[in-house]
């Protein structure tokens, strides 16, 4: 993804690749700001005393390092290996590979509107990157909802061209929020009615929400959504609606979320 700066800010995250390694340090090249030069001190390749520093990193290995400074003035950038863990370290490489294939993707969309990718971020990759944070995140939007771009300000004849390529090559996040229902009526025809009130939560939900029996008086709950706000909001209004008429029916119910 384009940078908007030319150097990193102190304490941000990013993906090099090791150049040379010294006795006292590694020199690394960042791969997200023009393969600037970086340097991780000896000291800052792992916890503890470092015995030989190759049992840690290698020429031509991918890294992960947190900015421990900045000097623009002189070129020096320094940098720490033993400050990212590994949960970050998965991240940041995920996300570092989700901006290099937004990147092809918008080389697609510039061939097909007949521009070179670098006019396309002038006309509206920029303020795409900045409405949506990363590319890769607006081609997920749009991937999802292909009026996402519209819906936040950003139109033009290049919108149809971008929703197509982000449908084509981009499967949309989805999350999964689950709870058990237990429902229960004594009435002669308690099962009808029990059939009857999922029905109710179900029916405005058949693409989004399932309900599984599992076995009297207990039934499984799975909703699925883009994200977990909408998700946790759309089992809340089905389960309450579910409950609510079987309690007029002379029921009860109850909804137990699962942790997440």
């Amino acid at each position: 993804m384009p940078k908007f700066s030319e150097f990193p800010e102190e304490s941000e995250l990013v993906v090099c690749t090791v150049q040379s390694v010294k006795s006292f340090g590694a020199f690394c090249t960042l791969d997200e700001y023009g393969n600037k030069e970086g340097f991780i001190h000896v000291r800052d390749v792992a916890t503890g005393w470092v015995k030989y520093i190759r049992d840690y990193v290698r020429e031509g290995q991918k890294v992960v390092c947190k900015v421990l400074g900045v000097d623009s003035s002189k070129g020096h950038i320094d940098l720490s290996l033993k400050s990212v863990n590994e949960h970050q370290k998965r991240d940041k490489v995920q996300e570092w590979k989700n901006e290099n294939k937004a990147e092809k993707l918008m080389e697609i969309v510039a061939e097909r509107l007949g521009l070179t990718a670098e006019q396309c971020y002038e006309q509206f990759g920029y303020r795409i990157i900045e409405e949506f944070g990363t590319l890769y995140g607006a081609f997920e939007a749009t991937a999802a909802n292909k009026d996402a771009l519209i819906e936040v300000g950003l139109e033009g004849d290049w919108n149809t061209i971008f929703a197509e390529v982000a449908a084509e090559n981009v499967t949309p996040p989805y999350v999964q929020v689950t709870g058990n229902l237990e429902l229960k009526c004594a009435s002669w025809d308690g099962v009808d009615r029990i059939k009857s009130a999922i029905q109710v939560g179900l029916e405005p939900r058949q693409e989004t929400m399932k309900v599984q029996y599992i076995g009297a008086p207990r039934y499984r709950v799975v909703v699925t959504a883009p994200e977990y706000k909408i998700a946790e909001e759309e089992i809340r209004e089905a389960t309450n609606d579910i409950i609510a008429n079987i309690k007029e029916c002379g029921g009860e119910g109850s909804f137990t979320r699962d942790a997440r």
